[in-house]
């Protein structure tokens, strides 16, 4: 069971970190034991654990012990609340798209000769 901790932590912070980034790129399609993940991501074993503790702090990724293995796995609460922030500003990226593609289209249309006129 994930369990969200709201923290102090930026999203934006905990996620700004290359190895973090890293580490939740090789948890997306299936959970992984730290062993596993210190021989993806190329650092220590006490560098890994370090992340891992953060990401969970955070409530990006949940531990599940089997036997002397620790599994590692996304909790996906906090990307659909980031996904919910970014859609929040979409509209504004999109509008901006929408009208590039109409100047765009019109650009197309025009002969190439009129393009390039200087206006009189």
């Amino acid at each position: 069971m994930c369990i969200y901790i709201c923290v102090q932590a930026d999203v934006f912070q905990t996620l700004a970190d290359p190895t973090r980034r890293r580490i939740v790129e090789l948890l997306r399609d299936e959970e992984q034991a730290v062993s596993d993940i210190v021989a993806l991501v190329g650092i220590h074993q006490s560098g890994v654990s370090r992340h891992l503790r953060i990401l969970s702090e955070a409530g990006f990724v949940q531990v599940r012990p089997e036997g002397s293995k620790r599994l590692y796995s996304l909790c996906p609460k906090p990307f659909r609340e980031l996904d919910d922030w970014v859609a929040s500003y979409r509209g504004l990226w999109e509008a901006q798209l929408e009208r590039f593609a109409v100047a765009l289209d019109r650009a197309q249309r025009e002969p190439k000769g009129e393009r390039l006129k200087e206006p009189e």
